[in-house]
């Protein structure tokens, strides 16, 4: 483990892999760097690129001053670019995803290419409103510093079975989730926001290549999303991966992405 310093004083840890240009992994919601697929995929891509699996602030082993705004995290990934050389490909799963895209929007040429797979936002009408309801609820338990709460509304919200939320609070890990439980709101209420709109004009402003991917498997809106998205931004591409979920498996997702980014 490595850490580098945010230009806000905030230590940001990450592992560093491999060798070849530099590509940067930005985990989702409830993800720290040893806690996602992101060591698999590292060793993957590992023997084409200088891979950087980071822990997002207020997860793992990095810091989280507060008070927590968007721009902050944005900082974070630049400052690994910097530690990387000045310029870096990035690729962002879920809500990770999400602030991906908002990172290259801000760093304009410092991102060389950009990879997303299932930015989850969603402009259904019926969407929003279960969306602005759990924004709502878990705005509540994170007042009451209601942690496991928090992390179980989240479960549920997603489709997880009652019985499966009951089974994961008596395991070893869940002390784990409780502890990040805070970033919930990072990923939801800032980044993708309570409206939770496909955010178009801001899409639009990714000049740089982009490789925009959804799961065969998934949620149909995840093709929704990736479709509108990949209108949006003028050097997008749209790809499915055929039998995936939300979670691609790493033999998959690896070789999709060694394509984009060398091809």
């Amino acid at each position: 483990m490595r850490t580098v310093i945010s230009q806000d004083g905030t230590p940001i840890a990450f592992d560093q892999s491999g060798q070849g240009p530099a590509l940067i992994l930005v985990a989702g919601a409830l993800c720290a760097r040893l806690s996602w697929s992101g060591p698999e995929l590292a060793q993957l891509l590992a023997p084409h690129f200088t891979v950087y699996n980071y822990d997002r602030r207020g997860r793992g082993d990095s810091g989280d001053t507060k008070p927590y705004v968007v721009v902050r995290e944005v900082e974070d990934i630049e400052a690994l670019i910097d530690e990387a050389g000045g310029s870096a490909y990035l690729y962002g799963h879920s809500s990770g995803a999400a602030l991906a895209l908002e990172a290259t929007a801000s760093l304009g040429e410092k991102v060389k290419k950009l990879a997303l797979y299932e930015v989850p936002y969603n402009d259904e009408r019926e969407a929003k409103l279960a969306w602005r309801a759990y924004i709502h609820h878990l705005t509540e338990a994170l007042a009451a510093d209601h942690r496991g709460d928090a992390v179980a509304l989240f479960m549920q919200y997603v489709g997880m079975p009652a019985e499966q939320i009951e089974a994961m609070r008596q395991a070893p890990t869940w002390p784990l989730l409780e502890a990040i439980a805070p970033t919930l709101a990072y990923d939801h209420t800032a980044i993708l926001g309570k409206d939770w709109s496909v955010p178009i004009e801001r899409a639009a402003r990714v000049r740089v290549p982009t490789l925009i991917m959804n799961g065969g498997a998934s949620f149909p809106f995840m093709y929704e999303t990736a479709r509108t998205l990949s209108k949006a931004m003028p050097y997008a591409q749209l790809s499915t991966l055929e039998g995936q979920g939300h979670a691609p498996a790493n033999d998959v997702l690896a070789p999709a992405l060694k394509e984009f980014f060398l091809g």
